[in-house]
Protein backbone atom coordinates (compact mmCIF):
# COMPACT_ATOMS: atom_id res chain seq x y z
CA UNK A 1 0.00 0.00 0.00
CA UNK A 2 0.94 3.66 -0.86
CA UNK A 3 1.07 5.91 2.13
CA UNK A 4 -0.67 9.54 1.35
CA UNK A 5 0.47 12.32 3.20
CA UNK A 6 -1.15 15.96 2.36
CA UNK A 7 1.27 18.82 1.98
CA UNK A 8 1.21 22.25 3.21
CA UNK A 9 3.25 24.52 0.85
CA UNK A 10 5.63 27.48 0.57
CA UNK A 11 4.62 30.25 -1.56
CA UNK A 12 7.37 32.55 -3.04
CA UNK A 13 6.33 35.95 -3.39
CA UNK A 14 8.81 37.17 -6.33
CA UNK A 15 8.49 40.68 -8.05
CA UNK A 16 7.19 39.07 -11.58
CA UNK A 17 4.29 36.90 -9.70
CA UNK A 18 0.93 37.16 -10.25
CA UNK A 19 -1.81 38.42 -7.30
CA UNK A 20 -4.67 36.06 -9.01
CA UNK A 21 -3.35 33.04 -10.65
CA UNK A 22 -2.05 30.89 -7.63
CA UNK A 23 -4.50 32.81 -4.79
CA UNK A 24 -7.41 31.51 -7.54
CA UNK A 25 -5.81 27.72 -7.46
CA UNK A 26 -5.62 27.98 -3.55
CA UNK A 27 -8.98 29.14 -3.16
CA UNK A 28 -7.68 31.91 -1.44
CA UNK A 29 -7.91 35.61 -1.04
CA UNK A 30 -5.15 38.27 -1.73
CA UNK A 31 -6.65 41.72 -1.01
CA UNK A 32 -3.11 43.36 -1.00
CA UNK A 33 -2.61 42.02 -4.56
CA UNK A 34 0.57 40.44 -3.35
CA UNK A 35 2.50 38.73 -5.59
CA UNK A 36 2.31 34.73 -5.74
CA UNK A 37 4.82 33.41 -8.17
CA UNK A 38 5.65 30.02 -6.98
CA UNK A 39 4.82 27.03 -4.78
CA UNK A 40 6.81 24.70 -4.03
CA UNK A 41 6.08 21.13 -3.42
CA UNK A 42 9.50 19.19 -2.04
CA UNK A 43 12.45 19.12 0.17
CA UNK A 44 14.62 21.47 -1.11
CA UNK A 45 15.70 23.25 1.87
CA UNK A 46 14.72 27.33 0.49
CA UNK A 47 11.13 25.92 0.45
CA UNK A 48 10.17 22.48 2.41
CA UNK A 49 6.96 21.12 2.30
CA UNK A 50 5.42 20.44 5.61
CA UNK A 51 2.73 17.39 6.19
CA UNK A 52 1.69 15.83 9.20
CA UNK A 53 2.56 12.40 10.65
CA UNK A 54 1.08 10.99 14.03
CA UNK A 55 -0.79 14.04 14.84
CA UNK A 56 2.40 16.40 14.74
CA UNK A 57 3.43 18.80 12.20
CA UNK A 58 6.94 17.64 10.30
CA UNK A 59 8.73 18.33 7.21
CA UNK A 60 8.32 16.30 4.44
CA UNK A 61 12.06 15.93 4.68
CA UNK A 62 11.92 14.54 8.01
CA UNK A 63 9.74 12.40 7.78
CA UNK A 64 11.40 10.75 4.57
CA UNK A 65 14.87 10.66 6.95
CA UNK A 66 12.49 8.49 9.36
CA UNK A 67 12.85 5.39 6.64
CA UNK A 68 14.23 6.38 3.65
CA UNK A 69 13.44 2.79 2.36
CA UNK A 70 9.71 2.88 2.50
CA UNK A 71 9.12 6.48 1.53
CA UNK A 72 11.57 6.64 -1.41
CA UNK A 73 11.66 2.67 -2.10
CA UNK A 74 14.21 1.86 -5.02
CA UNK A 75 16.17 5.56 -4.81
CA UNK A 76 16.17 5.24 -0.86
CA UNK A 77 19.90 4.92 -1.55
CA UNK A 78 20.73 8.81 -1.68
CA UNK A 79 18.15 9.33 1.32
CA UNK A 80 16.41 12.49 -0.59
CA UNK A 81 13.57 13.34 -2.88
CA UNK A 82 15.55 13.73 -6.60
CA UNK A 83 12.79 16.05 -7.67
CA UNK A 84 11.06 19.48 -6.82
CA UNK A 85 7.74 20.20 -8.43
CA UNK A 86 6.32 23.28 -8.36
CA UNK A 87 3.25 26.03 -9.97
CA UNK A 88 4.59 28.48 -11.55
CA UNK A 89 2.74 31.82 -12.43
CA UNK A 90 4.43 34.69 -14.29
CA UNK A 91 2.82 37.94 -14.48
CA UNK A 92 6.03 39.58 -16.13
CA UNK A 93 9.08 37.90 -17.53
CA UNK A 94 11.12 36.04 -15.32
CA UNK A 95 15.39 36.43 -16.17
CA UNK A 96 16.84 35.04 -19.03
CA UNK A 97 19.01 32.27 -17.29
CA UNK A 98 20.29 28.75 -17.93
CA UNK A 99 21.11 25.83 -15.84
CA UNK A 100 24.28 23.93 -15.11
CA UNK A 101 25.41 20.57 -15.59
CA UNK A 102 25.65 18.04 -12.89
CA UNK A 103 29.47 18.49 -13.01
CA UNK A 104 29.35 21.94 -13.31
CA UNK A 105 26.79 22.62 -10.45
CA UNK A 106 29.46 20.42 -7.98
CA UNK A 107 32.45 22.15 -9.02
CA UNK A 108 30.63 25.70 -8.83
CA UNK A 109 28.66 24.66 -5.56
CA UNK A 110 32.18 23.53 -4.25
CA UNK A 111 34.67 26.37 -5.61
CA UNK A 112 31.88 28.95 -4.19
CA UNK A 113 31.98 27.26 -0.87
CA UNK A 114 35.53 27.26 -1.03
CA UNK A 115 35.79 31.12 -1.46
CA UNK A 116 33.40 31.56 1.66
CA UNK A 117 30.27 32.71 -0.18
CA UNK A 118 27.21 33.07 1.83
CA UNK A 119 24.03 30.70 0.46
CA UNK A 120 21.92 33.94 0.73
CA UNK A 121 24.67 36.39 -0.98
CA UNK A 122 23.07 37.92 -3.75
CA UNK A 123 26.73 37.28 -5.35
CA UNK A 124 25.82 33.53 -5.34
CA UNK A 125 25.23 30.89 -8.58
CA UNK A 126 25.50 28.02 -7.12
CA UNK A 127 23.06 27.15 -3.95
CA UNK A 128 23.53 23.47 -4.09
CA UNK A 129 25.45 20.83 -5.78
CA UNK A 130 22.72 19.68 -8.13
CA UNK A 131 21.87 20.40 -12.18
CA UNK A 132 18.34 21.56 -12.80
CA UNK A 133 17.25 19.93 -15.89
CA UNK A 134 13.09 20.85 -16.39
CA UNK A 135 9.44 20.62 -17.52
CA UNK A 136 7.26 23.38 -17.70
CA UNK A 137 3.66 22.45 -18.50
CA UNK A 138 0.93 24.75 -19.16
CA UNK A 139 -2.36 25.74 -17.30
CA UNK A 140 -2.85 28.82 -19.16
CA UNK A 141 -1.83 29.75 -22.67
CA UNK A 142 2.15 30.47 -21.64
CA UNK A 143 4.55 32.39 -23.66
CA UNK A 144 8.61 31.52 -23.60
CA UNK A 145 11.77 32.33 -25.30
CA UNK A 146 14.29 28.94 -25.34
CA UNK A 147 17.08 28.16 -27.43
CA UNK A 148 18.97 30.08 -29.85
CA UNK A 149 17.33 30.38 -33.24
CA UNK A 150 20.61 29.42 -36.33
CA UNK A 151 22.30 32.35 -36.85
CA UNK A 152 21.05 32.71 -40.10
CA UNK A 153 17.22 33.64 -38.90
CA UNK A 154 19.13 35.84 -36.39
CA UNK A 155 20.94 37.42 -38.73
CA UNK A 156 17.48 38.19 -40.86
CA UNK A 157 16.13 39.84 -37.59
CA UNK A 158 18.83 42.03 -36.97
CA UNK A 159 19.04 43.05 -40.48
CA UNK A 160 15.29 43.58 -40.24
CA UNK A 161 15.09 45.21 -36.86
CA UNK A 162 17.67 47.91 -38.11
CA UNK A 163 20.16 50.47 -36.33
CA UNK A 164 23.42 50.37 -37.75
CA UNK A 165 25.27 50.64 -34.16
CA UNK A 166 24.58 47.20 -34.02
CA UNK A 167 26.53 46.35 -36.91
CA UNK A 168 29.47 44.96 -34.43
CA UNK A 169 27.10 42.43 -33.18
CA UNK A 170 25.69 41.14 -36.55
CA UNK A 171 29.27 40.99 -37.95
CA UNK A 172 30.54 38.84 -34.95
CA UNK A 173 27.68 36.33 -35.58
CA UNK A 174 30.66 34.75 -38.65
CA UNK A 175 32.22 33.72 -35.72
CA UNK A 176 29.43 32.02 -33.93
CA UNK A 177 26.67 32.49 -31.31
CA UNK A 178 29.21 32.82 -28.28
CA UNK A 179 31.12 35.55 -30.20
CA UNK A 180 27.77 37.12 -31.51
CA UNK A 181 26.66 37.34 -27.55
CA UNK A 182 29.99 38.89 -26.12
CA UNK A 183 29.76 41.79 -28.80
CA UNK A 184 25.91 42.52 -27.71
CA UNK A 185 26.79 42.60 -23.80
CA UNK A 186 29.91 44.50 -25.10
CA UNK A 187 28.26 47.37 -26.17
CA UNK A 188 28.43 50.63 -24.40
CA UNK A 189 25.87 52.27 -22.19
CA UNK A 190 25.19 54.65 -24.72
CA UNK A 191 24.46 52.24 -27.87
CA UNK A 192 22.15 49.82 -25.55
CA UNK A 193 20.33 52.73 -24.47
CA UNK A 194 19.51 53.74 -28.20
CA UNK A 195 18.89 50.70 -28.90
CA UNK A 196 16.31 50.10 -26.16
CA UNK A 197 14.76 53.59 -27.07
CA UNK A 198 14.70 52.04 -31.09
CA UNK A 199 12.94 48.89 -30.20
CA UNK A 200 10.08 50.80 -28.09
CA UNK A 201 9.38 53.75 -30.15
CA UNK A 202 9.78 51.91 -33.61
CA UNK A 203 7.78 48.82 -32.76
CA UNK A 204 5.00 50.14 -35.28
CA UNK A 205 6.95 50.77 -37.93
CA UNK A 206 8.75 47.40 -37.61
CA UNK A 207 5.41 45.74 -37.47
CA UNK A 208 4.49 47.65 -40.77
CA UNK A 209 7.70 46.70 -42.58
CA UNK A 210 8.52 42.84 -41.28
CA UNK A 211 4.54 42.22 -40.27
CA UNK A 212 5.56 38.37 -40.30
CA UNK A 213 7.57 39.44 -37.28
CA UNK A 214 5.31 40.71 -35.44
CA UNK A 215 5.67 38.78 -32.10
CA UNK A 216 9.09 39.69 -32.26
CA UNK A 217 9.19 43.22 -32.20
CA UNK A 218 6.37 43.48 -29.63
CA UNK A 219 7.90 41.36 -27.56
CA UNK A 220 11.25 43.45 -27.92
CA UNK A 221 9.56 46.76 -27.08
CA UNK A 222 7.91 44.85 -24.08
CA UNK A 223 11.23 44.41 -22.94
CA UNK A 224 13.03 47.64 -23.57
CA UNK A 225 10.16 49.15 -22.24
CA UNK A 226 10.44 47.48 -18.96
CA UNK A 227 14.36 47.23 -18.63
CA UNK A 228 15.78 50.14 -20.89
CA UNK A 229 19.53 49.83 -21.59
CA UNK A 230 19.25 45.94 -21.10
CA UNK A 231 20.81 44.18 -24.24
CA UNK A 232 18.96 41.33 -23.50
CA UNK A 233 16.04 43.62 -24.24
CA UNK A 234 16.91 42.12 -27.82
CA UNK A 235 16.40 38.03 -26.92
CA UNK A 236 13.74 37.80 -29.23
CA UNK A 237 15.83 38.44 -31.85
CA UNK A 238 18.52 35.59 -31.13
CA UNK A 239 15.92 32.82 -29.13
CA UNK A 240 13.38 31.54 -30.09
CA UNK A 241 9.57 32.30 -28.71
CA UNK A 242 7.54 29.46 -27.79
CA UNK A 243 3.20 29.61 -27.71
CA UNK A 244 2.34 26.66 -25.40
CA UNK A 245 -1.65 26.16 -24.78
CA UNK A 246 -2.98 24.57 -22.37
CA UNK A 247 -1.31 21.30 -21.77
CA UNK A 248 1.53 21.60 -23.17
CA UNK A 249 4.79 21.39 -22.42
CA UNK A 250 8.73 22.12 -23.03
CA UNK A 251 11.54 20.12 -21.47
CA UNK A 252 14.93 22.59 -20.83
CA UNK A 253 18.15 20.55 -20.76
CA UNK A 254 21.57 22.17 -18.89
CA UNK A 255 22.78 24.99 -20.88
CA UNK A 256 19.91 26.06 -22.56
CA UNK A 257 18.97 29.93 -22.75
CA UNK A 258 15.61 30.65 -21.51
CA UNK A 259 12.73 32.78 -20.07
CA UNK A 260 9.20 32.64 -19.19
CA UNK A 261 7.59 35.52 -20.05
CA UNK A 262 3.64 34.58 -18.98
CA UNK A 263 1.46 32.36 -17.91
CA UNK A 264 0.36 29.88 -15.36
CA UNK A 265 1.73 26.54 -15.12
CA UNK A 266 3.30 23.09 -13.40
CA UNK A 267 6.84 23.38 -13.19
CA UNK A 268 8.98 20.25 -12.63
CA UNK A 269 12.96 20.00 -12.12
CA UNK A 270 15.90 18.12 -10.60
CA UNK A 271 15.82 19.05 -6.90
CA UNK A 272 17.65 22.47 -7.00
CA UNK A 273 17.56 26.19 -7.30
CA UNK A 274 20.63 27.02 -9.43
CA UNK A 275 20.33 29.80 -12.11
CA UNK A 276 22.82 31.74 -14.22
CA UNK A 277 21.26 34.82 -15.78
CA UNK A 278 21.69 36.81 -18.10
CA UNK A 279 19.63 39.90 -18.17
CA UNK A 280 15.88 40.95 -17.72
CA UNK A 281 16.66 41.17 -14.22
CA UNK A 282 17.45 43.61 -11.66
CA UNK A 283 19.57 40.55 -9.87
CA UNK A 284 23.09 39.60 -10.19
CA UNK A 285 24.42 38.69 -13.69
CA UNK A 286 27.74 37.14 -13.91
CA UNK A 287 28.27 37.08 -17.70
CA UNK A 288 31.72 35.04 -17.27
CA UNK A 289 30.59 32.16 -15.65
CA UNK A 290 26.81 31.99 -17.44
CA UNK A 291 29.20 31.60 -20.41
CA UNK A 292 31.11 28.93 -18.79
CA UNK A 293 27.79 26.56 -18.62
CA UNK A 294 26.36 27.85 -21.90
CA UNK A 295 25.31 25.35 -24.63
CA UNK A 296 26.66 27.81 -28.03
CA UNK A 297 24.55 25.92 -30.72
CA UNK A 298 20.35 26.43 -32.24
CA UNK A 299 18.01 24.79 -29.91
CA UNK A 300 14.30 24.91 -30.19
CA UNK A 301 12.19 22.26 -27.61
CA UNK A 302 10.13 20.53 -28.89
CA UNK A 303 6.32 20.69 -27.55
CA UNK A 304 4.86 17.71 -25.55
CA UNK A 305 2.01 16.35 -24.90
CA UNK A 306 1.10 13.39 -23.17
CA UNK A 307 1.06 9.82 -24.01
CA UNK A 308 -1.20 8.40 -23.21
CA UNK A 309 -0.91 10.46 -19.42
CA UNK A 310 3.08 10.60 -19.22
CA UNK A 311 4.92 13.51 -21.14
CA UNK A 312 7.97 11.82 -23.05
CA UNK A 313 10.88 12.99 -21.10
CA UNK A 314 14.12 10.91 -20.53
CA UNK A 315 15.23 12.39 -17.22
CA UNK A 316 16.50 9.42 -14.29
CA UNK A 317 15.50 12.49 -11.52
CA UNK A 318 11.53 12.83 -12.52
CA UNK A 319 8.91 12.07 -14.67
CA UNK A 320 5.25 14.25 -15.16
CA UNK A 321 1.89 12.28 -15.63
CA UNK A 322 -1.08 14.38 -16.15
CA UNK A 323 -4.34 12.82 -15.04
CA UNK A 324 -8.22 13.51 -15.53
CA UNK A 325 -11.60 11.93 -14.02
CA UNK A 326 -10.61 8.81 -13.39
CA UNK A 327 -7.54 6.23 -13.67
CA UNK A 328 -5.22 3.92 -11.87
CA UNK A 329 -1.69 5.13 -10.94
CA UNK A 330 0.58 1.79 -10.57
CA UNK A 331 4.35 3.07 -10.21
CA UNK A 332 6.01 2.18 -7.50
CA UNK A 333 6.45 5.93 -6.01
CA UNK A 334 7.54 8.12 -4.34
CA UNK A 335 5.56 10.93 -5.93
CA UNK A 336 4.03 14.30 -5.75
CA UNK A 337 0.46 14.67 -7.36
CA UNK A 338 -1.21 18.23 -7.23
CA UNK A 339 -5.24 19.20 -8.18
CA UNK A 340 -5.26 21.78 -10.56
CA UNK A 341 -9.39 20.99 -11.48
CA UNK A 342 -12.00 19.72 -9.69
CA UNK A 343 -11.90 17.22 -6.76
CA UNK A 344 -10.14 13.63 -6.36
CA UNK A 345 -10.44 10.73 -3.98
CA UNK A 346 -6.88 8.91 -4.14
CA UNK A 347 -7.48 5.42 -2.26
CA UNK A 348 -4.65 3.58 -1.83
CA UNK A 349 -5.39 -0.10 -2.37
CA UNK A 350 -3.34 -3.08 -0.41
CA UNK A 351 -5.01 -6.23 -3.38
CA UNK A 352 -3.02 -9.13 -0.89
CA UNK A 353 -3.79 -7.96 2.35
CA UNK A 354 -7.15 -6.61 1.24
CA UNK A 355 -7.09 -3.25 2.71
CA UNK A 356 -8.20 0.50 1.44
CA UNK A 357 -7.43 4.07 2.44
CA UNK A 358 -9.12 7.37 1.38
CA UNK A 359 -7.59 11.01 0.85
CA UNK A 360 -9.80 13.65 -0.34
CA UNK A 361 -8.18 16.50 -2.13
CA UNK A 362 -9.43 19.43 -4.09
CA UNK A 363 -8.11 22.22 -6.32
CA UNK A 364 -4.65 23.38 -5.13
CA UNK A 365 -4.12 20.62 -2.86
CA UNK A 366 -1.06 18.51 -3.22
CA UNK A 367 -0.06 14.84 -1.60
CA UNK A 368 3.15 13.07 -0.94
CA UNK A 369 2.81 9.39 -2.57
CA UNK A 370 5.18 6.94 -0.08
CA UNK A 371 6.95 4.25 -2.63
CA UNK A 372 5.17 1.80 -0.42
CA UNK A 373 5.97 -2.00 -1.03
CA UNK A 374 2.72 -2.82 -3.01
CA UNK A 375 -0.93 -1.77 -3.86
CA UNK A 376 -1.65 0.95 -6.54
CA UNK A 377 -3.54 4.06 -6.21
CA UNK A 378 -7.29 4.38 -7.29
CA UNK A 379 -8.04 7.86 -8.49
CA UNK A 380 -11.70 9.15 -9.05
CA UNK A 381 -14.02 12.15 -9.15
CA UNK A 382 -14.36 14.95 -11.92
CA UNK A 383 -10.62 16.38 -11.68
CA UNK A 384 -7.62 17.04 -13.35
CA UNK A 385 -4.40 16.07 -11.40
CA UNK A 386 -0.54 16.30 -12.15
CA UNK A 387 1.92 13.59 -11.06
CA UNK A 388 5.50 13.99 -10.30
CA UNK A 389 7.56 10.63 -9.55
CA UNK A 390 10.91 9.48 -10.31
CA UNK A 391 12.24 8.92 -14.07
CA UNK A 392 14.45 6.79 -15.60
CA UNK A 393 16.93 5.50 -13.39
Amino acid sequence: MHPVFKLKNQVKHYAWGSPDWIPELLGEKNPDKKPYAELWMGVHRDGQSQTEYNGEKISLAELIEQDAALYLGKVSAGAALPFLFKMLAADKPLSIQAHPSLEQARAGFERENSAGVPLDAPERNYKDANHKPEIICALTPFKAMAGFREINEIRVLFDAFGMESLSCVKAALDSGLEAFLQALFALSPEIRRRVSDHAATQMRRLIESHPQYREVWETTASFAKQYPSDPAALSPLYLNLVFLEKGDAMFLPAGVLHAYIRGLGVELMANSDNVLRGGLTPKCIDLRELFHILTFSAFKPEILHPNPSKYPVKCKEFSLSVMCDQGVWVEDGPAILVVTQGEVGVVSVDEKNNENSETRLKQGESAFIAAGNAGKLSLSGNFVLYIAAIGYI
